[in-house]
C-alpha cells in the first residue's frame, strides 16, 4: 500500500496561512440542481434525483431507473458554440460546472496571469452516441455478420473526422483551459469514482508547489448511457425495479442492495490564500491535506486496507487528529460489501464521526462523483448544517457508523474528511475546512 502524501513532519512550509489552499468558487451541474443555489436548495429539501430515464429507451435493461440531468441546455454555457461539435455530455457538463464555478469565484482575466492559472479534471470513460457509428457499424456487415477486416476502408467513410475527439478523457480539462486562457498545469485522472477527488488533491499539490496561484479542479461523468449498463454491467445496481426510485439508494441501511447510476460534474477554484485574499475574494473553504492509497485485489474480496490507509494518511497530511474531524462525506455506494468495508473502515480510524452518504440524492456519477459530492460538505460548512442521508432506515450492525438521518446536523466541529473509493482499489481521502 502506497500512500501518496508525505507524514506529518514532513510538510511544505507553504503550509503556512499565507499559502494556505482556499476555495473561493464553485459550480455544478447535477440531478438535483445546476448551479450552487439549485444545488443546494435541492439537498435542503432532501429532494432525489432519482426517476425513470428519459434520454433513452430502457426498457430491455435491467435497471430502468437512473439520476439525470434534466434541462440542461449547454448552449448557455459552451463558448465558441461550434465547440459543441466536439463535446460529448461528460465534456458540456464539465465545461458548464467549470464555467459557473469560475463565475461564482468572480474571476476576471486582469487577476490572474494566465500561466499561473491551471486545470485538473477527473474523467470516465465516454460512451458514444450509438447513431453516430450506426452506418458505420453497418458498413462492415456482410450477411449480417461483423467483418473487422472492413473497418479501415468502409467504416471511416461514414465517421464523422473529429469524431475522437468528443470521447477523449483528457478533452474536459483541454475545452475549460482554452475557455479560460489557463495557461498553466493541466492534468487529467482517470481512476473512476476516485478521479474526481484525485484532482482536488493534484490540484492543492501544484498550488503548494507554487506551480499555479489558482487552479479549477473537479470531474465530471455520464454513466445514463445504454453503452455503459452494457460495458459495466448490472452488479452494483439495486433490482428494486418496481420501488419507488428515490427510496432505491440508501448508503449504510440493512436493507440496501445497490445502488443507481447517474451522471453530473462540479467544479471548484482552488487558490492561494494570499492571491485570493489581494483580489479580495469571498472564500469558501480551505483544503488542508488529502492522503491517497491503493489495495491489490485480494482472492477473499478487498479487505479495506486503502481505505483505512488514505484516511490515515490524510489526518497527518492535515496536520489533524481524528477527533478533530467534524464529519465525513462517504463514498456510500449503497452495495452491501462496499458499505461494511468503508463503514468498518471510517469507525476503525475515526471513531463515531458523524457521516453523510450524498450518493443518496444522485447515485454514482463515476468520474464526477467525489466532486459533486464535495460540494455539499463545502456548502454546508459555508452554511452551517450539514445534509442528512436519504433512506436511512434501519440500521445495518455491519456497518457501525453514525449515519446523519432525518434531519440536517448542526456544524460543531468546521472540518471534513471527504472519502471515495473505485471498484480498481484506489481510495482518495481529502481533508477540508470551513473557511475562517
Amino acid at each position: 500500500m502506497a500512500a501518496s502524501t508525505p507524514p506529518a513532519g514532513n510538510r511544505s512550509p507553504s503550509h503556512s496561512r499565507e499559502h494556505e489552499v482556499v476555495i473561493t468558487g464553485a459550480g455544478v451541474v447535477s440531478p438535483i440542481g445546476i448551479g450552487r443555489a439549485a444545488f443546494w436548495q435541492s439537498l435542503c429539501e432532501r429532494r432525489s434525483g432519482m426517476a425513470e430515464v428519459r434520454s433513452f429507451d430502457s426498457s430491455t435493461l435491467p435497471m430502468k431507473f437512473a439520476a439525470e440531468v434534466r434541462e440542461f441546455d449547454p448552449k448557455q454555457y459552451v463558448r465558441p458554440r461550434k465547440s459543441l461539435k466536439v463535446m460529448s455530455r461528460d465534456i458540456q457538463m464539465g465545461f458548464a460546472a467549470a464555467d459557473l464555478a469560475c463565475t461564482d469565484a468572480g474571476l476576471v482575466p486582469e487577476q490572474v496571469a494566465p500561466e499561473r492559472m491551471g486545470v485538473v479534471f477527473g474523467a470516465d470513460m465516454m460512451y458514444c452516441d450509438l447513431d453516430e457509428v450506426a452506418d458505420a457499424y453497418r458498413s462492415c456487415l456482410v450477411n449480417n455478420e461483423f467483418r473487422f477486416e472492413r473497418w479501415g476502408n468502409q467504416a471511416l467513410s461514414n465517421m464523422y473526422p473529429l469524431w475522437m475527439l468528443k470521447y477523449l478523457p483528457n478533452m474536459p480539462a483541454c475545452h475549460i483551459a482554452i475557455a479560460h486562457d489557463a495557461r498553466g498545469p493541466n492534468n487529467s485522472i482517470t481512476l473512476g469514482e476516485a478521479s474526481s477527488l484525485l484532482a482536488l488533491a493534484e490540484a492543492l499539490r501544484v498550488i503548494e508547489r507554487g506551480s499555479a496561484d489558482v487552479m479549477i479542479a473537479g470531474g465530471t461523468s455520464s454513466r445514463v448511457h445504454p453503452t455503459s449498463y452494457a460495458f459495466r454491467g448490472a452488479g452494483q445496481l439495486s433490482q428494486r425495479s418496481d420501488a419507488d426510485p428515490t427510496t432505491i439508494v440508501r448508503p449504510f441501511d440493512a436493507t440496501r442492495d445497490g445502488s443507481l447510476n447517474g451522471e453530473g460534474s462540479a467544479a471548484l477554484i482552488l487558490e492561494r490564500r494570499a492571491h485570493a485574499e489581494a483580489r479580495g475574494a469571498k472564500i469558501l473553504g480551505r483544503v488542508l491535506g488529502y492522503g491517497s492509497t491503493f489495495e491489490p485485489r485480494d482472492p477473499e474480496g478487498p479487505q479495506g486496507t486503502a481505505v483505512r490507509g488514505a484516511i490515515q494518511v490524510a489526518l497527518r497530511s492535515a496536520g489533524l487528529s481524528a477527533q478533530e474531524i467534524g464529519h465525513v462525506n462517504a463514498n456510500g455506494l449503497s452495495t452491501i460489501p462496499m458499505d461494511r468495508l468503508e463503514a468498518q473502515a471510517i469507525r476503525a480510524t475515526l471513531g463515531d464521526v458523524p457521516v453523510t452518504a450524498p450518493k443518496s440524492y444522485f447515485g454514482n456519477l463515476g468520474a464526477g462523483s467525489g466532486a459533486v459530492e464535495a460540494l455539499v460538505s463545502v456548502l454546508g460548512l459555508v452554511e452551517g448544517h450539514i445534509p442528512p442521508t436519504l433512506n436511512y432506515e434501519t440500521p445495518d450492525p455491519e456497518c457501525p457508523v453514525r449515519v446523519i438521518h432525518g434531519k440536517a446536523m448542526p456544524v460543531t466541529q468546521s472540518t471534513a474528511l471527504l472519502l471515495n473509493i473505485a471498484g480498481t482499489g484506489q481510495a482518495v481521502a481529502v481533508v477540508i475546512a470551513g473557511p475562517n
